[in-house]
Parts: C-alpha cells; sequence; structure tokens
C-alpha cells in the first residue's frame, strides 16, 4: 500500500504557543522530554516541522529529537482522524479474526496503520490487548466499541461515521 500523508498546516497561534514552551523550558536538563509532550498536546502529533522547531529552540540536534520521539509509543509522528478506529491485535481477537478486519479498514479507507485520511477524518491503530477478550474480535472508534465482528461488518460500521 502506497504511503499517504497528511500536509502539516500549523498555524501561527500553534507555533507562538510551542515556542513560549520552548522557552519555559530552555536551559533545563532534559528538557526535550517535556517540550514534546506539550508540543504534541499543541499540534495533536510530532511533524518534523515541529520537531526542528523544538530542536532549534533547546539546541538539540534534529536527530536527538528524532530518537526520543520514535522511542517513546507516546509520541506520535502522525496526526490522529476525528474519528480514531483501531482494531486489537491481541491473541484472542487475532485468533477470531482482527487481521481481516484491520484489512477491509485499510481497504476501505485507503490508508495504512499509523496514518490519517488526507481530511483528517479517519486514522487506524493497531493495538495490542484492550482487555475485552470475551468480546473479540474487537475493534473500536474513539470511545465506541465493537466487539464479536467480522470483516463484513466493517462497512457499515465505518458508515456510521
Amino acid at each position: 500500500m502506497e504511503k499517504k500523508g497528511v500536509a502539516f498546516n500549523g498555524t501561527k497561534e500553534q507555533e507562538k504557543k510551542l515556542r513560549a514552551v520552548i522557552e519555559q523550558h530552555k536551559g533545563q536538563a532534559g528538557a526535550a522530554i517535556p517540550v514534546l509532550h506539550e508540543a504534541q498536546e499543541i499540534y495533536g502529533y510530532l511533524p518534523i516541522e515541529v520537531q526542528e522547531i523544538i530542536a532549534e529552540g533547546l539546541g538539540i540536534s534534529l536527530a536527538d529529537i528524532y530518537g526520543i520521539v520514535t522511542f517513546y509509543a507516546r509520541f506520535t509522528l502522525n496526526p490522529k482522524g476525528d474519528y480514531n478506529l483501531a482494531v486489537c491485535l491481541g491473541t484472542a481477537c487475532y485468533v477470531k479474526g482482527s487481521g481481516d478486519i484491520i484489512n477491509k479498514a485499510q481497504e476501505i479507507l485507503g490508508i495504512g496503520v499509523g496514518e490519517c485520511t488526507e481530511d483528517r477524518k479517519f486514522s487506524i491503530e493497531a493495538t495490542r490487548c484492550i482487555g475485552a477478550c470475551g468480546l473479540a474480535p474487537v475493534m473500536t472508534i474513539n470511545d465506541d466499541v465493537y466487539g464479536r465482528i467480522t470483516a463484513d461488518d466493517v462497512p457499515g460500521i465505518i458508515a456510521k461515521y
């Protein structure tokens, strides 16, 4: 599947907030992680353009910033859609067909795992066990949980959104 990217569209207001956060933490030991957390709150994700501002502002190499972002699972390089579709790929869900479910969602939305549609309406995540094994296989869209579904149920579920 061809990788689709969403164009960065940060605002001047967001950049101003980010630069204020950088100034607040500048010179502190370990400043990168709290700045990255706040930047992700501001933008919703950490695109390269935001990482460059942080690297420059803190006097840290872009490679170091990128290394932190890609090491910690709480940081994301891709925006989340208004509707974040997540499919559990834990053992119970996987053996009951969650692989087919995530494949169907990717096919319908035209994006891969970790990607967002160009209109930022949908994103797809593969998750590990969400603690609903009795409902396997499980897919969530934001806070809505869909259990005991098949790939054939996916088009109707997505259509609701």
